[in-house]
């Protein structure tokens, strides 16, 4: 639940406008993120939306308007919660049901 409580950062660094990116395409990426972000929050396209908002953080670390190590620690956030998946609690679990993986006792 704190990994996906961590996840709202980009969308509220888009909506408070505090990155100050002048390149429009710097912009795009920050969109995507916040899209991400909002679907990560929610437990939508858990895995998906992971690996894009990974994408979208480390193509931002390619302007220098803006800082490199939240995007990095962002990136490396998204990547987990790809590989973690939808929690018990997320809209996809509601969606597809939750899948648990049982062992078998030898």
């Amino acid at each position: 639940m704190f990994l996906r409580a961590a996840t709202t950062i980009p969308l509220v660094q888009f909506i408070a406008g505090s990155q100050g990116a002048t390149l429009p395409v710097s912009v795009i990426f920050q969109f995507l993120a916040a899209i991400c972000s909002a679907l990560l929050t929610i437990g939508l396209w858990t895995p998906v939306a992971g690996l894009l908002m990974a994408i979208s953080e480390m193509s931002l670390l390619l302007f220098p308007s803006t800082g490199t190590s939240m995007h990095v620690v962002l990136a490396a956030l998204g990547v987990a919660l790809a590989m973690i998946g939808p929690g018990a609690w997320s809209v996809d679990a509601r969606l597809f049901g939750r899948k648990r993986i049982r062992l078998p006792q030898r």
